[in-house]
C-alpha cells in the first residue's frame, strides 16, 4: 500500500488505492456507488444517482472560468473479475491486492481493475484538487460497462449538461481515440441427455492453461491462444479416433476476455488409453510449437481421474465438438480506411456445462454496422447447423470518427506542447460507451484517452506508472484550455 501511495501524482494514486478496496463486480456496484456518493458528500460536491445506478458529481468552475464550456469527465465504475485458479478471492466482498512491480502496478493473482479504476481516480483527483484550473465540470461514473453497457444504455437525456465529453477508458498513453467498434453477443445452447459410463472405461482430464488471455477488443489481433479452441482440438481428434465420451467441458469465462484456461473430462476404453496418451503428446507438442512465440507459457496436461457420474449423449457431443471447431475466432477483417485497425472480429469466449445444457458464449465486434451483422450471422449459422438454440443480444453502436473535432484539436495541441511530440490519433477496436452517449446527446464533442494498461481483463492486467503522471498532466492542461461557450 505504501509503495502505491508514494507514486506520482499522489492524489490520483491515493484514490486508485481506495477504489481497489471497494468490491465492484459488474452488475454489483452498490458498494462503489455508496463510496462515490459518500465522497461527494465529504467534499461538499453536488451529486445525484439515476435509476440505473449511474452517478454524476459536479464541481463549479474555477473563479474567472465560469464562461468555459462544461466538460463531462467519464469513466465506468465496474471491473472485470478474473482470477487465476490458484488464487482464492471473493470478488463480491474482498479487496484487490495491488502492488508495485518495478515500472508497473499489478494485482496478486487477479485483475487489477485499472480498467477503469484509474479513470475514476483521475476524476476524484480533479474534483478535490484546488490547483486545477477549469470551467464547469461534471464527472459521470457509469455502471455495468463490462457486461452489458447497462449504464450507458439506460442513461437518460438531460442527466448531464456538458457539451464536451472526455472518456477516460483508453489504454495507450500518447494516443487519442476518436472512434470505436460496435458489438453484439451471441450465445448458443445445447441440451444433452445423460448416459451411463460405458463398461471397461477409464477417465482422463485434459487441462489447458498458461495463456495470456486479455481484452477481446484491444488484443484480439495479437495471435494469442484460445483455450477453448486448443482443448477442443484434442476433443475433436479423440472423438473421431477413439470414440471417447465427454462428461464435462469448462473453458473461459467473460464474454469480452480471450479465454486463458479450459479443461474437459472424458472416458475412453481401457484398451485405448496408452495409444491415446501417445497421440496426446504428439498433438500437444505440435500446438506448443505453433504458438510458442506468442504463448511461451502455454501448458497442456493430461491426468487420469475418477470415473464421472455420467457422459453426454453422442449426438450432442458431436454437435458441440464440430461447432467449436468450425466457430470462427479472432480477426475477421482489417480496416481499409484506417491502416492497422481491426475492423471486424469475434471471440469464442466460454463453454460451460450445467446439469441439463451446455452454454457457449461468444462476442462479435466491428466498426461497420454491416460487418457486425455479417460476423454475427456467421457465428449463428455455425451453431444453428449443429442444432443448437442460438440467441443474440441487442448489441451496441460504434462511434464514428470526427477528425475535425474541436476537443481533438485542443487535446492534440496540448499534448504536443507538453511533451514535444504529436499524439497518435486512432480509432479503437474495443467497445466504448461513446457511441451510446451520442445516441442521446448527439451534439457531444468527444475523445477518449488514458494511461498505458496491458493484460486488461486478465490477471496479467497492469498499469505503467510513468504514463499515469503524463496522462493526468495532459488531462489537467486540456481542462485549462477549454474554449468559452
Amino acid at each position: 500500500m505504501s509503495d502505491i501511495l508514494n507514486l506520482q501524482p499522489k492524489n490520483v494514486w491515493k484514490y486508485f488505492y481506495q477504489i481497489t478496496q471497494v468490491p465492484r463486480p459488474s452488475k454489483k456496484e452498490e458498494k462503489i456507488i455508496k463510496f462515490l456518493l459518500d465522497f461527494a458528500k465529504e467534499h461538499n460536491l453536488e451529486a445525484k444517482r439515476d435509476q440505473a445506478g449511474n452517478v454524476l458529481i459536479k464541481k463549479p468552475a474555477t473563479p474567472g472560468m465560469e464562461n468555459k464550456k462544461t466538460v463531462v469527465l467519464q469513466s465506468h465504475m465496474d471491473m472485470v473479475c478474473e482470477a487465476n485458479k490458484d488464487t482464492k478471492i471473493d470478488f463480491d466482498n474482498d479487496p484487490i491486492v495491488a502492488y508495485v512491480d518495478s515500472e508497473w502496478v499489478k494485482a496478486r493473482g487477479t485483475t487489477l481493475g485499472a480498467d477503469d479504476g484509474i479513470g475514476m481516480a483521475a476524476q476524484m483527483a480533479i474534483l478535490t484538487d484546488p490547483s486545477v484550473q477549469h470551467g464547469p465540470i461534471e464527472c459521470l461514473f457509469t455502471v455495468d460497462e463490462e457486461t452489458g453497457l447497462t449504464g450507458a444504455f439506460e442513461l437518460e437525456p438531460g442527466f448531464f449538461e456538458g457539451t464536451i465529453l472526455l472518456n477516460l477508458d483508453s489504454e495507450d498513453e500518447g494516443e487519442i481515440f476518436i472512434g470505436c467498434a460496435g458489438g453484439i453477443d451471441t450465445t448458443a445452447y445445447f441440451k444433452f441427455t445423460k448416459e451411463a459410463v460405458p463398461a471397461k472405461s477409464c477417465a482422463f482430464k485434459i487441462t489447458v492453461n498458461g495463456l495470456k488471455g486479455g481484452h477481446s477488443g484491444d488484443e484480439i489481433h495479437k495471435g494469442y491462444g484460445n483455450s477453448n479452441k486448443i482443448a477442443n482440438r484434442f476433443l475433436f481428434l479423440f472423438t473421431k479416433k477413439y470414440n471417447i465420451r465427454l462428461s464435462n467441458f469448462d473453458g473461459g469465462n467473460k464474454r469480452n476476455a480471450i479465454p486463458r484456461e479450459a479443461e474437459f473430462v472424458f472416458t475412453v476404453a481401457e484398451t485405448d488409453k496408452e495409444n491415446l496418451i501417445k497421440d496426446f503428446e504428439t498433438l500437444k507438442n505440435q500446438i506448443i510449437k505453433e504458438i510458442e512465440i506468442t504463448e511461451p507459457n502455454l501448458n497442456i496436461q493430461i491426468e487420469k481421474v475418477s470415473l464421472p457420474e455420467f457422459i453426454i449423449d453422442k449426438n450432442t457431443q458431436k454437435n458441440l465438438t464440430y461447432s467449436l471447431y468450425a466457430c470462427p475466432h479472432g480477426v475477421h477483417a482489417w480496416s481499409t480506411t484506417m491502416p492497422g485497425l481491426v475492423e471486424t472480429s469475434t471471440n469464442l469466449a466460454a463453454v460451460k456445462f450445467n446439469d441439463v445444457k451446455i452454454t457457449i458464449t461468444t462476442s462479435q465486434r466491428s466498426s461497420l454496422e454491416s460487418g457486425k451483422t455479417d460476423i454475427n450471422n456467421m457465428v449463428k449459422a455455425v451453431f444453428e447447423l449443429a442444432e443448437a438454440e442460438v440467441e443474440s443480444g441487442d448489441g451496441y453502436p460504434g462511434w464514428a470518427p470526427n477528425p475535425k473535432s474541436e476537443i481533438l484539436e485542443i487535446a492534440s495541441a496540448s499534448y504536443e506542447r507538453l511533451f514535444g511530440k504529436k499524439p497518435a490519433i486512432r480509432a479503437i477496436h474495443a467497445g466504448l460507451e461513446c457511441g451510446l452517449f451520442l445516441e442521446k446527446y448527439p451534439y457531444l464533442d468527444m475523445i477518449s484517452f488514458g494511461p498505458t494498461l496491458r493484460g486488461v481483463h486478465s490477471p496479467d492486467e497492469r498499469i505503467e506508472i510513468k504514463t499515469v503522471e503524463m496522462w493526468y498532466k495532459h488531462l489537467v492542461d486540456i481542462l485549462k484550455n477549454i474554449p468559452n461557450k
